[in-house]
């Protein structure tokens, strides 16, 4: 009875000396940013200045978008942050924003995104990786993404428009309320699944669609895949040690298989089309330094994520924001009424790049709700701001607010208004160039950007030429976004009505 009792207190002796040992490893790693004379928020054990990340209740730009703006009020230009303890850097200047993301990008190349190309091949896309083998592979691919390869892939993105126009004919002549994102993300998923893997997915007629629901299974995240990605982002190299993975298993699996059989048959029936999977096919046979079937598949892979997921995104905000705002619904349906009866009705591309209304308006659903509501950027090298006493260390991430930089009053006044005209061309030369980043700048600014807006003004004009839409009473509002997913996403749906013209 005594030995119990001697080592239960030695149990209990131990607790209590590791748990002062653990909260004063906390606070000492809390003094970090203090210790560099920069300015940071408060943050408490053991999560730092962020939420419980297995159990969030505010979605990540809305909490970054508080901690901007609690910054902002107190003058700073920038300041720290705490990832549980790791430091974070987030910048409010948007000089010092420039600087980062163009101008001293040299400093900045990484963007922090864990990756594990051994276990988890289809997580070292360009969107993720670093250093010179982001280099060599944005050389390769920047060609793809040209007007001219745009101009080339548009016939194969305007081939999947009837089963659009199909699938809104049944709902309105059902007069039942409209799933808008469901809609746009079949259509989407139709247009990427051609576009990058050269096959008819169906997804508009096939309900369960493997590409539709392998689609959604990428963009959400579990909890045991958050932890294995946040221990990744913390300690990439033991992750990868470990074998730690940031795609899903079966997600991956699919792809992959996808990917090697459709090379396969193209290349063993000397089968070629205008596409991203052409393209890729071509560099993976071009010069001495070929991609690997893994390197080709994880760019197709976040081509189809990218593609489907933020074109749909961005064309449901859009759609919601002119229902609720009937006379710019109409505005832009006479600017695609005008332009399209100069081209005999058709759908074309240089019809597309003339609708200059359908551009302000699509930028503003972007500035209101960004798919990505923030970005990251990883230090490579010892960093001095320029006039400032502060350095940023090599390791560092830097945390770029997206969201809270485009409801930030000094830009937009009345940044929870709808407002088209902020995107005229006499208000953009007015306004910081770095005011509006809802896909990155600089050097790593989103290499698929021309497609997805074009795939995005095709959508919208061909809802809105024969369509008029206003909001569904099913639709909650004001809107709430989902907490747990990688791109900005309404909590529920967006219900719309949609009547024939």
């Amino acid at each position: 009875m005594v030995v119990f009792r001697c080592s239960f207190s030695n149990f209990l002796a131990l607790i209590a000396t590791l748990t002062v040992v653990v909260i004063a490893y906390f606070k000492w790693s809390f003094q970090y940013w203090k210790r560099r004379n920069l300015p940071h928020l408060k943050p408490t054990i053991p999560w730092g200045t962020s939420t419980n990340p297995f159990n969030p209740d505010v979605y990540v730009g809305l909490q970054l978008k508080r901690q901007y703006d609690e910054m902002k009020t107190r003058g700073w230009k920038h300041g720290g942050l705490f990832s549980i303890i790791s430091p974070a850097y987030l910048v409010t200047d948007l000089d010092y924003l420039k600087n980062i993301m163009a101008k001293d990008f040299q400093y900045f190349v990484d963007r922090g995104f864990y990756y594990n190309e051994k276990d988890d091949p289809l997580s070292a896309h360009l969107f993720a990786i670093g250093g010179q083998k982001w280099r060599n592979l944005r050389t390769k691919f920047t060609p793809t993404f040209t007007s001219g390869k745009m101009k080339m892939m548009f016939q194969t993105l305007i081939d999947c428009l009837p089963n659009l126009r199909e699938k809104m004919e049944t709902g309105c002549d059902s007069q039942a309320p409209i799933d808008i994102k469901e809609i746009l993300g079949c259509f989407t998923t139709d247009v990427i699944g051609t576009c990058a893997f050269g096959l008819d997915c169906n997804t508009i007629k096939e309900e369960n669609s493997p590409f539709r629901e392998y689609g959604r299974k990428a963009m959400l995240m579990s909890p045991m895949l958050m932890l294995g990605i946040i221990f990744g982002i913390l300690f990439p190299n033991a992750a990868r040690r470990l074998g730690v993975i940031a795609v899903p298993s079966d997600v991956s699996a699919f792809f992959m298989k996808v990917v090697k059989e459709t090379v396969q048959y193209r290349e063993t029936n000397k089968i070629t089309r205008n596409d991203f999977m052409q393209i890729v096919i071509d560099l993976k046979n071009q010069g001495d330094d070929v991609l690997t079937i893994e390197e080709l598949a994880a760019q197709c892979f976040v081509f189809f994520l990218a593609g489907f997921e933020t074109s749909s995104t961005v064309m449901t905000f859009t759609l919601y924001e002119l229902a609720r705002n009937p006379h710019l619904q109409e505005k832009v349906r006479q600017e695609i009424n005008t332009v399209l009866d100069k081209h005999d009705g058709k759908i074309t591309y240089e019809a597309i790049q003339e609708m200059k209304y359908m551009d302000q308006v699509i930028n503003e659903a972007l500035r209101m709700y960004p798919p990505l509501s923030f970005l990251t950027k990883k230090c490579v090298k010892n960093y001095k701001i320029p006039d400032e006493d502060v350095i940023i260390e090599e390791g560092v991430n830097v945390v770029i607010p997206v969201l809270a930089i485009h409801y930030d009053e000094e830009y937009y006044p009345k940044p929870e208004k709808f407002d088209p005209q902020r995107f005229s061309e006499e208000n953009k030369k007015s306004r910081h160039p770095y005011a509006h980043i809802p896909f990155g700048e600089g050097p790593r600014v989103c290499i698929g950007l021309r497609f997805g807006l074009m795939q995005t003004k095709v959508g919208l004009t061909t809802l809105l030429k024969d369509y008029r839409f206003v909001v569904n009473k099913k639709t909650p509002e004001p809107l709430k976004m989902k907490v747990n997913s990688l791109v900005t996403a309404v909590d529920g749906e967006i219900w719309l009505n949609a009547e024939k013209i």
